[in-house]
């Protein structure tokens, strides 16, 4: 690729930054992608553990840039999800909250999934095999910004290795703890939990047949989704692994990481329950701690703020990354816009349409889970209590489960063209 102006420079090679580059370089945006290890190592089973819930509107964004056949034989479908509030015994309270993918489905005649759990090492394989086939993206890695210098008229990166790259916009996606936010002067409401996520894999006696369940517990929501099984499980009928986001205060789930397996095995029995028969963690345990972050603005002079750069919110309701990608697939088709109409794509007034589109979404699902974090987790009888009936009277209104599931799908909202499974 030539030395000349790129259109976008994208930040950070993460599950947000790759989708980002990829979506701009397949709309024909001249886009550098950048990240200081390099990506293969993003794709290696230990890097770091996790999975990631992609909504129905996030699929058809991966089907519209090519991306879901390489995902979809790792994908595990959610076709059910079941909530209930757990005392410190981890035994769900007999009220509880149902959620049937069917409920909601834009084809009634086909019912598509809820979502989808992917490993994060499949999603990034998938991506970075479809970026290195992108000729509009050139891959910058392993390579680290030092300098930014952003001006009315462009801005031009300065890389470690003395690459000079000019470009008419940077994105962000360097996730929360980025630099370039606090250096473009943009402030952040910010706040730690309290809490450690504990995520790991779990081997059980019954297949889950697509069922995720979330259990809030005192220290905090415990996560079981469901996963497909690895090759040398496929001769049971269904299947029998799950991913475990396992929240608790920080202070004990230090402790826990620290027990050997013969008692962390006793602690996690207690709260993953029976529903699924025996149940044990298989491989290494993971640890993240919880927060929240949410840009003051997502914009700056030549400068663009994508997924948790911009918003990191809790995991309980496992939308952090689908507002990720309607950020990309928002942001894309403002660029796209802009170019087609001969105007610039770094102008003040074309990165504002982004934001105002962006902004609204995300503050109410900033809110949204902040709110749930902060009822669910504590053992207050009277709270106990009241989100006991909540539960329950939800559960017992079809129109406002399928709100929910209308929500939990992506299908709420004005919806990018991307993520409407359109070009843009």
């Amino acid at each position: 690729m030539s030395t000349d102006r790129f259109d976008l420079a994208v930040v950070g090679a993460g599950l947000n930054g790759s989708l980002l580059a990829l979506a701009a370089g397949d709309a024909g945006l001249r886009t550098a992608l950048i990240d200081r290890v390099p990506l293969k190592s993003l794709t290696e089973a230990g890097f770091d553990g996790r999975t990631t819930a992609i909504a129905y509107t996030s699929q058809r964004l991966f089907a519209a840039l090519g991306v879901w056949d390489a995902v979809a034989g790792d994908a595990e479908p959610i076709r059910d999800i079941r909530i209930s509030d757990a005392g410190h015994d981890g035994r769900a309270s007999p009220l509880h909250l149902h959620f049937d993918h069917r409920e909601a489905a834009p084809d009634v005649h086909d019912p598509a999934p809820m979502g989808w759990i992917v490993e994060n090492r499949f999603l990034r394989a998938a991506l970075l095999q479809r970026l290195a086939d992108c000729p509009k993206v050139e891959l910058v890695a392993p390579d680290e910004v030092i300098e930014t210098i952003r001006e009315t008229d462009g801005a031009e990166l300065t890389l470690k290795s003395g690459r000079r790259l000019p470009a008419r916009l940077v994105a962000s996606a360097e996730g929360r703890f980025g630099s370039m936010r606090e250096d473009a002067g943009i402030g952040a409401r910010s706040w730690s939990y309290g809490q450690i996520a504990i995520v790991l894999v779990a081997h059980h006696e019954r297949p889950h047949r697509g069922v995720a369940q979330e259990k809030f517990l005192p220290g905090g929501p415990f996560a079981i989704l469901p996963m497909t099984d690895e090759p040398a499980r496929d001769g049971l009928a269904g299947a029998h692994r799950s991913s475990i986001v396992w929240t608790e205060r920080a202070d004990i789930a230090r402790r826990l990481l620290e027990l050997d397996a013969p008692r962390f095995q006793a602690e996690f029995t207690r709260r993953f329950g029976d529903h699924l028969g025996y149940a044990e963690p298989a491989g290494p345990r993971w640890s993240y701690p919880l927060g929240l972050i949410h840009a003051d603005r997502y914009v700056d002079t030549r400068l663009v703020l994508v997924g948790d750069a911009a918003h990191g919110i809790h995991p309980i309701a496992g939308q952090g990354y689908n507002l990720g990608v309607r950020d990309v697939a928002a942001l894309v088709e403002v660029l796209i816009d802009s170019k087609r109409l001969g105007l610039d794509i770094g102008a003040a007034d074309t990165l504002e349409r982004y934001a105002q589109w962006r902004r609204a979404d995300n503050f109410a699902m900033v809110a949204a889970t902040d709110l749930l974090n902060r009822l669910f987790s504590n053992d207050s009888k009277p709270l106990r209590l009241a989100r006991d009936l909540g539960l329950a009277a939800v559960n017992r209104v079809p129109a406002l489960r399928r709100f929910f599931v209308r929500h939990a799908m992506g299908l709420v909202g004005d919806l990018p063209k991307l993520v409407r499974g359109e070009r843009p």
